[in-house]
């Protein structure tokens, strides 16, 4: 009777979390749900946005291009229930070194290059991650400067965040 309470409480709160494939503490969900999040800010992800996306999962988890298309719907679910950023962010802090947490931010500004243009809402929501990550304002810079120039893009920083 009690696992029968506990379905109908984890039906409400989260009514599709079963069919996931990836759970709610696997820093590859909350990591993607980001990246998600910043391919979605300006509209439609483009082809070009989609295409680093699945090439940025694929290398980085080691995934099969199977699983990645799991983790990228699966992350897309939780990223549009999601209400802020810090879910996402505290798995990543709990999960990964700082290391590991600058590979995320440069996976999100490899994104934020991926269609050729940088917007405000994009440079400001890495900036929010980064913060969130514990990942500092000049680390970020750097990070964001290296993938432009890998881009061939010139950098230009907004006023919010450098």
């Amino acid at each position: 009777m009690l696992d029968g309470l506990r379905q109908f409480i984890a039906d409400i709160v989260a009514p599709h979390a079963g069919d996931r494939a990836f759970g709610d503490s696997d820093y590859r969900l909350a990591a993607t749900a980001l990246l998600v999040h910043v391919i979605s800010l300006d509209g439609e992800p483009t082809a070009a946005e989609q295409r680093k996306l699945h090439s940025l999962i694929e290398s980085h988890f080691g995934l099969d291009r199977g699983t990645a298309d799991r983790l990228i719907a699966d992350a897309t679910q939780v990223e549009g229930d999601a209400v802020d950023l810090y879910h996402f962010t505290s798995v990543i802090m709990r999960s990964l070194d700082e290391a590991g947490r600058k590979r995320i931010v440069q996976m999100m500004w490899e994104l934020v290059y991926a269609d050729g243009q940088v917007s405000e809402f994009e440079d400001n929501v890495v900036w929010r991650a980064s913060d969130l990550l514990g990942i500092a304002q000049r680390d970020r810079i750097d990070l964001k400067h290296a993938v432009a120039d890998r881009a061939g893009g010139q950098v230009k920083d907004s006023a919010i965040g450098g």
